[in-house]
Order: C-alpha cells, then structure tokens, then sequence
C-alpha cells in the first residue's frame, strides 16, 4: 500500500495534499445537502453533540504534551501575538463576503466559526504534520492520503452542523499542509517527535475552546490563540539551548 502512494517530483508530493482537499469538498458537500433536511431542533441537538465530541478530541490530544511550562508559554505568547494581529477580527472580515450570502441558510454558526473549527480539526495533530513531511522528503503520500479518508468522513459530520465554512476550510487545508510539504526540508531537523506532541498539545487546547463555544458554555475568539501552534514547536526547540547556557558560563568563569 505504501508503495503505491510513493511517487517522485515536486508536483507529485503534493498528491495527498490534492487527495485530502478533495476529500474535504466531497464530505462538506455531501454534509450540506444532509444538512438542509434537518430540523433546526436536531441540528440544535448535534451541535451540542458536536461540541461534546470536540472536547473529547480536545482532551485526547493535549495529553501527548510532555511539558506543562511549554503548553502555558506557547498558549500564552501566542493570544498576546494573535491579539495584537487581531488575526480573528481579520478572518472574520475575509469570510464576510460569503456571511452576506450563506448567514439566512446558516443562522446558528457564521462562516468564519465553521472555517476556523474545521481547520483547526482537520490540521491539527500528528498525521498532517508527520504525513506533510514523510510526503515533501520521501514522496510517500500514504499517511496523508489516509488522513483524507478519515477527513471525508469528519467533514461530512461537521458540515452538517458548521454549515458551508467546513467547506471553505478546504483552502486552508491546501494552504496548511501543501506549505508542510514543500518546506519539509527545511522544517524537518526541528519538527521532532517531541516538537509534534508539544504542537498538538497545544492545538488541542484550542480545539478544547471550540468545543465550548459549539455547547454555547463560552464565546472565545479561538482564532487568535492560533500562534501558539506554532511558538510551541518553537519553545521546545529552545530550551536544550538554555539549559546548556549555564554550563558554557560556569566554563567561562568557572
């Protein structure tokens, strides 16, 4: 099975990336069509489910974190960055064309809460990463081609009760994981396996957030806590580099 998955060239990398994308616009479609025969008190129904079940995702995934401190720091650098960067007042403005048009069909969720839920869901976690890179070095799109299969399935699910900004998170799946791929040399030697739980850890506490905000019990503007995806791979890759630095000064003045 591997085999079959594994190709050469630049185009044919990014192959998982194409299948998972498509993939992703099949199940939201699929999930939307579902969607509009639900009555609104089942669909108020799921979206607590859906809420539930996030959680559990949520919760799931932030025990691969080894190290606490890194969990705090990453989350709490990353909303005074995201913050500052307004990045969910600026995700909100690029999704407002398609709020204008999809918002009567969609009234309990806006586009934007269903982009940055999906993305976040689809993104986060050890197979994009891992699979992004063994596809961008080796040309083996298996692992990533399963993810795809696992992510029909999810999208179909998600859709139903997020609406058409399950959809549009296609974009940034491609963005996402297609940018994994090509930087895959580059960003392999600090994307450790310690590096990826730290970074799904940390994912996974936002993923926790939106599953509160879908069961109504918070309103969190989970996208601007999204740097700490990335300070997180960061801190980890650190702090062997500080430890080390009262050892180099007690050879100094030692």
């Amino acid at each position: 099975m591997t085999k079959l998955w594994t190709v050469s060239g630049r185009g044919l990398k990014m192959l998982g990336v194409i299948i998972n994308v498509i993939t992703v616009i099949i199940g939201s479609a699929i999930g939307l069509i579902f969607k509009k025969g639900i009555p609104e008190r089942v669909s108020n129904a799921a979206m607590i489910g859906l809420g539930a079940c996030t959680l559990y995702i949520g919760i799931s995934g932030s025990l691969s974190g080894e190290n606490v401190l890194i969990l705090i720091s990453s989350v709490i650098l990353g909303v005074i960055v995201g913050t500052l960067l307004n990045i969910d007042g600026t995700i909100k403005r690029l999704a407002e064309m398609a709020e204008v048009k999809f918002k009567k069909e969609d009234s309990r969720v806006s586009v934007a809460e269903g982009i940055i839920t999906a993305t976040l869901l689809f993104c986060v976690g050890s197979m994009t990463v891992t699979g992004s890179i063994q596809a961008g070095l080796t040309g083996d799109n298996s692992l990533l081609i399963t993810k795809a299969m696992l992510d029909l399935v999810s999208s179909m699910m998600l859709a139903s009760s997020l609406g058409i900004g399950v959809l549009f998170s296609s974009v940034a799946v491609f963005i996402i994981q297609g940018g994994l791929v090509l930087l895959a040399g580059l960003i392999s030697p600090i994307m450790s396996a310690g590096a990826i739980n730290e970074m799904t850890c940390a994912g996974s506490i936002l993923i926790i957030m939106i599953g509160t905000n879908l069961m109504g019990i918070t309103k969190i503007k989970v996208a601007d806590y999204l740097p700490a995806i990335f300070f997180a791979p960061l801190i980890y890759n650190l702090i062997p580099i500080f430890e080390k630095i009262p050892i180099s000064l007690e050879k100094i003045f030692g």
